[in-house]
């Protein structure tokens, strides 16, 4: 399709540009480049249309096809909705790369993804380790089934498994390297068992950011830092009880409204994104930029609280809320905590996981869990089991 490869050269050429492609991982442009994303993209995707998710089909509007396909480097392809919300998609360009890079892959590696979707970023991983080497585990047959018949047609020698993701696949083990293609509050200890002393294993964690950890030698524990910063689906076969932010908001009125000094840099920065995630991690927390340019954090527990801070200009920010917690005021605290202990970067924390638990860490792990004044881990759940 000619739509596809000039689409496809120009989000190279910006991806190039913009540094989105590591330097020292110069395997993954020529994977890319082995393996065109829009071989493993369906006949229907699907794209937001400012009110719901509505699809477009390969045949009936290509030139669309294809924009959504190679729309940028920090754009998902969405290839299946359930129940009105994105499913399964081929992930951001610029995070399949950084990922990659993370997995420290080279050739001769056995490897076992988890979330095979459309078998894309499988097949990238197949093209760095060598024909016959990595496994995939899929838990939705359909998805499955179709990752199965493009990995035969396109040659890749990629095995894809149906089953649940959590329990890895102990028929292939030992792996070198694990990948995880969804997110997970907790880190299934199945992956680190499967997992060679020495081994890599890279994970999306929860709904911010994902880590690369290392397996000990003794196998009983894995550890490593956090990677970078992105949104990840979570496991389809995790209980998701909460509820959205237009559910939580509603249209119950405001109950708390007031001006906050918030410095500038602390509105709309990944390191504040995520050591919110950290101190609060039952509180979701994204970011969305008006048409007035203004930027908006907004702020739910998934259940009946709720929150904004809107920046306003001159270094005031607004702050509406509603509910039984005040998550701006559990934000503010937050936030000057880590200000007080010198605003450490997304970077500098870490993970370590055990057989019964996992826990964050700052900059050395031997401190254990990363606590705040005023916050206790323990009690908001940064030690997970």
């Amino acid at each position: 399709m000619l739509q596809c490869e000039e689409r496809r050269a120009r989000l190279a050429a910006v991806m190039d540009k913009s540094g989105a492609r590591p330097a020292d991982s110069s395997w993954i442009r020529d994977a890319f480049a082995a393996r065109p994303r829009h071989l493993f993209a369906p006949d229907r995707l699907w794209y937001w249309d400012g009110h719901a998710y509505v699809p477009v089909d390969r045949k009936a509007d290509p030139q669309r096809w294809a924009a959504e396909v190679y729309a940028g480097p920090d754009d998902p392809a969405i290839t299946q909705i359930t129940g009105g919300v994105p499913s399964s998609s081929l992930s951001c360009p610029a995070i399949i790369a950084d990922m990659l890079d993370s997995v420290m892959l080279e050739p001769g590696h056995r490897v076992l993804e988890l979330g095979a979707g459309q078998g894309y970023n499988a097949a990238l991983l197949d093209w760095r380790t060598g024909p016959g080497l990595v496994t995939t585990v899929e838990v939705d047959p359909t998805l499955a089934a179709a990752a199965q018949d493009r990995s035969e047609v396109l040659g890749t020698g990629v095995a894809v498994q149906t089953g649940d993701g959590e329990l890895g696949w102990p028929d292939g083990a030992p792996y070198d390297r694990v990948v995880s293609t969804y997110a997970v509050e907790s880190v299934p200890w199945a992956w680190i068992e499967q997992t060679r002393p020495g081994g890599r294993i890279v994970t999306p964690w929860g709904r911010l950011g994902h880590v690369a950890l290392t397996v000990a030698d003794d196998g009983k524990s894995a550890t490593g830092w956090m990677q970078g910063l992105a949104a990840f689906m979570p496991s389809r076969t995790t209980p998701e009880a909460r509820r959205s932010w237009r559910q939580v908001r509603g249209d119950r009125p405001t109950e708390d409204e007031r001006a906050l000094a918030l410095p500038p840099g602390r509105r709309n920065d990944g390191n504040v994104l995520f050591v919110l995630r950290v101190c609060l991690p039952d509180v979701e927390v994204f970011t969305r930029t008006g048409d007035d340019h203004r930027v908006t954090g907004f702020l739910h527990d998934g259940h009946s609280s709720w929150a904004t801070l809107t920046a306003c200009g001159g270094g005031t920010t607004l702050v509406r809320q509603g509910g039984p917690r005040r998550l701006a005021d559990e934000a503010e605290r937050v936030l000057d905590g880590w200000a007080q202990q010198g605003e450490p970067s997304l970077y500098d924390f870490g993970m370590t996981v055990l057989p019964d638990t996992q826990f964050t860490w700052c900059k050395d792990p031997g401190t254990g869990p990363y606590g705040l004044p005023h916050h206790d881990p323990t009690l908001s759940g940064n030690r997970a089991s």
